[in-house]
């Protein structure tokens, strides 16, 4: 098992961490900084760095017996097992994901009573699909959500009892992806406050800590993927 810094730290750019298992097919730490992919959002890239050596990381992936996988680039040096690394992120591509998550978050608090049917996050763009009849009006669209960005709303989360779900399934909007259960506990991710709640859904990703941190968010189209899927995509300005 890997320790998961990022889901109580995720503005730590670079750790100090063991290598507990070192091959091609992707290095273990005990512990890390990189986001492994999940959700729809990108693991991770950055670099990995020892006394006497250093490899660049292409991704992070999920491992087995919940390990992170640092997945080295093809032909990159690999770090001795048991040796000590800094683990250092590519911050600027992590960052543009943490806005963007938070960004989608947003998008979803604003289609109220309609199911995400799937989604993609990237550096720059991202997009949610909705199980929707009928499109919503693009200006409507992005003027509403650029005014909850600027409303600079605090983004934390709070550890639950996975049972939550059982007595509030409308906590979970995707159709898509599923939130992990076995482990008795739920991290749910809250844009705005108890009194004031934004959003409010199960969550593994990295998120900026307000909504002002995202700048002008821009619709940038709305297609028509289905009879009652729509695609919402949105870039960042």
């Amino acid at each position: 098992m890997t320790e998961r810094l990022f889901m109580e730290q995720p503005m730590l750019a670079e750790t100090r961490a063991t290598v507990v298992r070192s091959v091609p097919d992707g290095i273990v730490l005990d512990r890390t900084v990189f986001y492994a992919r999940a959700g729809g959002q990108p693991g991770d890239a950055g670099t990995l760095r020892w006394d006497g050596g250093e490899t660049a990381i292409a991704e992070a992936a999920k491992g087995e017996d919940d390990a992170v996988l640092h997945v080295p680039a093809q032909g990159a040096a690999l770090p001795p097992e048991g040796a000590t690394v800094e683990a250092v992120l590519d911050w600027p591509r992590r960052y543009r994901h943490m806005r963007m998550h938070t960004t989608l978050h947003l998008l979803c608090s604003l289609i109220q009573g309609a199911a995400v049917t799937g989604g993609q996050i990237g550096a720059d763009r991202s997009r949610l699909d909705f199980d929707l009849p009928d499109p919503p009006a693009k200006a409507e669209l992005e003027a509403r959500l650029n005014a909850l960005i600027a409303e600079d709303h605090p983004v934390g989360w709070d550890w639950v009892d996975e049972s939550v779900l059982d007595t509030n399934p409308d906590l979970v909007r995707t159709l898509s992806v599923k939130p992990p259960r076995g482990t008795g506990r739920l991290r749910l991710v809250r844009i705005g406050t108890p009194e004031r709640t934004i959003d409010l859904q199960p969550c593994g990703g990295t998120h900026v800590a307000r909504t002002g941190e995202i700048g002008q968010a821009q619709i940038a189209k709305i297609e028509n993927k289905g009879r009652q899927n729509r695609r919402i995509v949105v870039t960042l300005i």
